[in-house]
């Protein structure tokens, strides 16, 4: 079936064997990425700043090659998203990764910076804002990073405000992250995220937000999701509500790699000095920050960062393998009971949650919805139906509407009389 289908897509779009021919304008797939679609596997999208302006090389092409390996082995397919001579590309091959690790001049491309780049015909690497931006288009829902942006310390004399803050405010992406980065100014930060309805869950039993490097900011998220279903269904929900905002799941630091509180914030406060001194201001705050800190901490920075960033990978392709899952027609049904029993007719959801939207008790208040569920022998439910509109045309001068098919009238009452009174035509 894949192999047809991948057939049926190379006949009807032309030059789909050539990588730059074969994608709607203005993305560009891989051939990955475009089979996954084709086939309905679940993708997960992965920035480009953290190849060209996060890590050194060699670590930085290890670990965007390890994070495709990771996403693979989850079941998903990557698709890390970057601008190459100008072209929005959407799943870069491993040679395409190289040339970004090793690359000098790449831009960082944010949403005011996609379309000078792209016109310019230059190589940009997309920041959250900008990868949410091309994952919509492509429609991927979900996105994995290390740490979003945020409102930076002292924001309210500068102003800096990262604007991965308002791309979350109005798209309906999910995106995976260890939270803020620990240098930005993570309570302004959850403050503006409210304000722009953003859904903050922190991953895991607990809601302490956690703050990138360490697990703990002091900080509280509005919500947690326990688990990868958990979170699917939070998008499931967000989907069905038609909700122009996204989501955010905070994924604490393995406990293994976390690192001391105290060792961090010096590290960034001293950071920050170096950066005013320096007259470092805009975008070329956060790679001189992390640089910064990552020579600070003798490197044990940099192995936090590898190590949050693998562990999101490996969340998030859990999260859209779940949602592709709901997504089904085959799952339509208990997309917000997962674990319903039908047998007694009671939710009995694992975590004991009742929701109960389509319930499988309601159907007990009517004996042919009980049976309908007790008797079903297959997993698949089709529900349709069918119009049939009748025109006469009438050749006669004088009309009586008594001679219309009464069968219809009585099938359809007065609007299909009003109808057919409508289409004679005298």
């Amino acid at each position: 079936m894949a192999g047809l289908l991948r057939a049926m897509r190379r006949a009807y779009i032309p030059g789909l064997s050539h990588m730059r021919r074969h994608s709607t304008y203005p993305l560009m797939y891989s051939d990955e990425v475009r089979d996954a679609k084709a086939e309905g596997k679940p993708i997960v999208a992965l920035e480009s700043t953290i190849i060209t302006h996060g890590m050194p090389y060699p670590r930085n092409l290890e670990t965007a090659l390890e994070v495709d390996d990771i996403i693979r082995r989850q079941g998903a397919t990557p698709a890390t998203i970057s601008i190459l001579k100008g072209q929005l590309t959407v799943g870069l091959t491993k040679e395409q990764i190289q040339y970004l690790a090793k690359a000098k001049g790449v831009v960082k491309a944010s949403r005011r910076d996609l379309a000078p780049i792209m016109a310019s015909q230059l190589d940009g690497a997309t920041t959250v804002a900008g990868t949410i931006i091309a994952a919509e288009l492509a429609d991927i829902p979900i996105f994995v990073t290390g740490g979003i942006g945020g409102v930076h310390r002292e924001g309210e004399d500068t102003m800096d405000v990262s604007a991965d803050l308002t791309e979350l405010g109005h798209s309906k992406t999910l995106v995976v992250c260890s939270g803020v980065k620990s240098i930005l100014d993570i309570g302004r930060t959850l403050e503006y995220l409210e304000t722009q309805g953003v859904t903050v869950c922190s991953f895991g039993e607990s809601k302490e937000f956690p703050s990138f490097y360490t697990r703990r900011s002091g900080h509280t998220a509005p919500h947690n999701a326990r688990d990868a279903l958990h979170a699917a269904r939070l998008l499931y929900a967000a989907r069905q509500l038609k909700l122009s905002s996204g989501i955010v799941i905070a994924v604490p630091v393995p406990q293994e790699h976390a690192m001391d509180e105290k060792v961090i914030e010096t590290a960034i406060r001293n950071a920050l000095f170096e950066a005013n001194k320096q007259g470092i201001r805009g975008k070329d705050v956060t790679p001189f920050l992390l640089a910064a800190v990552s020579a600070a901490t003798g490197g044990a920075s940099l192995d936090a960062n590898i190590a949050l960033i693998k562990n999101n990978a490996k969340v998030g392709a859990d999260i859209a393998v779940q949602f592709q899952k709901l997504r089904n027609v085959d799952n339509l049904e208990n997309a917000f009971n997962i674990g319903v029993s039908k047998s007694s007719g009671k939710c009995t959801t694992n975590s004991s949650r009742q929701l109960h939207t389509m319930c499988a008790s309601s159907a007990n208040e009517s004996g042919a919805g009980t049976n309908m569920i007790n008797n079903s022998s297959g997993d698949v439910l089709v529900i349709g139906g069918a119009n049939v509109d009748r025109t006469y045309r009438v050749t006669e001068q004088h009309v009586q509407l008594f001679e219309i098919d009464p069968t219809l009238i009585r099938r359809k009452h007065d609007t299909c009389v009003f109808e057919a009174t409508e289409n004679v035509k005298l």
